[in-house]
């Protein structure tokens, strides 16, 4: 049978820190969101993902990063500079700890160390995110196996394969209903009633010796007008679809790759829709064949051999 994998982009501040604005809202309740997180995985027994911003494995720091290639364009120009204590956003050993501390097995992949955009940068700043990220979580005893791309631009993919990492979170294969004014609209119609199908995605080993493991559902991706308009009349719509990709996962071969940010959890309701998709996996989980697992241990079946020797580029 199938599996089902949940990934989460754990960035704090730093998801935000290149734009001119943060969102006050996601930003000030994201550790919060964390911790309850947690909690929850805890409860129902499910392991996750947690792709974490390699900044974020440090208590404090000098603000400065003058090591790093993309200093002296401002990149770091937000970081405070101070510690954990002080700047809660912009540090996070503690929560590291929680999710080595959690009774659920998670794994701790890089989500790169300051959040850049791999799909548009240079080979230089990649190679320089990943060797911090590698040398962050050795310093902890941790491997970086898994890695998602920061707002999903894949890149640099030999860079990953150079510093020994497994796997990475794919593109979601686009479906006719993510295309233009129709394909919206038949989801906010068809996704309560099930005329929308989730998506099961194959994990596949790159010419790079990297699993794939595309997404198939994000799951704060109907929000807004869209989702206060569809709950007044019946479930949420993201449970919906997500008990749906679950219980297709438990039926038929393939990968159900849920993936969001503790960040996007500001309201109740929203932590209200995960513990009822958690509910729902649990019991299909206990009930059928089908597997939670997290990136790292879907690549290791995929390649079913050791792991890529670790090549570094530049300085370590």
């Amino acid at each position: 049978m199938g599996s089902v994998v949940l990934s989460l982009d754990a960035e704090l501040a730093w998801g935000f820190h290149d734009r001119e604005a943060m969102p006050e809202d996601r930003v000030t309740t994201a550790r919060e969101s964390w911790l309850r997180l947690l909690e929850l995985f805890d409860d129902y027994g499910v392991p996750a993902t947690w792709a974490v911003v390699g900044h974020l494995l440090l208590d404090s720091c000098d603000g400065e990063h003058a090591d790093h290639p993309a200093a002296e364009d401002g990149w770091f120009d937000r970081d405070p500079g101070t510690w954990e204590g002080r700047d809660e956003q912009w540090y996070g050993a503690k929560l590291i700890d929680a999710i080595e501390d959690a009774d659920a097995d998670h794994e701790v992949g890089s989500h790169t160390f300051s959040h850049v955009e791999m799909g548009h940068t240079t080979r230089e700043i990649a190679s320089a995110e990943m060797r911090t990220c590698v040398e962050l979580a050795e310093r902890r005893g941790l491997s970086v196996d898994s890695v998602v791309y920061p707002r999903n631009y894949v890149g640099h993919r030999d860079v990953l394969a150079a510093y020994g990492v497994k796997s990475y979170r794919g593109t979601q294969p686009r479906r006719w209903y993510d295309r233009g004014v129709f394909g919206s609209a038949s989801k906010l119609l068809g996704w309560p009633t099930g005329a929308v199908s989730p998506t099961l995605v194959t994990p596949e080993e790159d010419e790079y010796g990297l699993v794939n493991v595309p997404a198939s559902l994000y799951l704060f991706c109907f929000e807004g007008r869209a989702r206060n308009a569809v709950e007044r009349v019946t479930e949420d719509p993201i449970v919906s679809m997500a008990k749906r990709g679950i219980d297709r996962a438990s039926t038929e071969d393939g990968v159900f790759h849920m993936w969001f940010h503790p960040n996007n959890l500001t309201d109740e309701r929203d932590f209200e829709r995960m513990e009822t998709i958690l509910e729902h996996l649990a019991e299909v989980r206990d009930t059928t064949p089908l597997r939670v697992q997290t990136m790292g241990s879907i690549a290791s079946e995929v390649k079913d051999d050791e792991p890529l020797p670790r090549e570094p580029i530049g300085p370590r």
